[in-house]
């Protein structure tokens, strides 16, 4: 295997990395930025107003998106199955 090949294994990696993480991180992102702008207009400083939405929105996200990830993560494993059965 030669480095070029090597770096295109890597590059895909991340890119499914990055498809299959990203539902999860910006539902993550706006709920936090949601809960601390509702925090910061109320003056409420309760520690679990910002993990308790966030946690239950993630998991909800992850109900949904989870065929579109386990699809990205299944062709991924395809294509470098097909590179090691090609012997590339």
């Amino acid at each position: 295997m030669t480095g070029p090949e090597v770096l295109d294994i890597a590059r895909d990696g991340i890119l499914t990395l990055l498809k299959v993480a990203s539902p999860l991180m910006v539902v993550g992102l706006v709920v936090g930025v949601a809960i601390s702008l509702l925090q910061a207009l109320t003056q409420i400083q309760e520690q679990t107003l910002s993990f308790v939405p966030k946690i239950i929105l993630m998991f909800l996200t992850l109900i949904l998106a989870l065929p579109f990830m386990s699809d990205a993560l299944a062709g991924y494993m395809a294509r470098v199955a097909a590179r090691i059965a090609s012997g590339a």
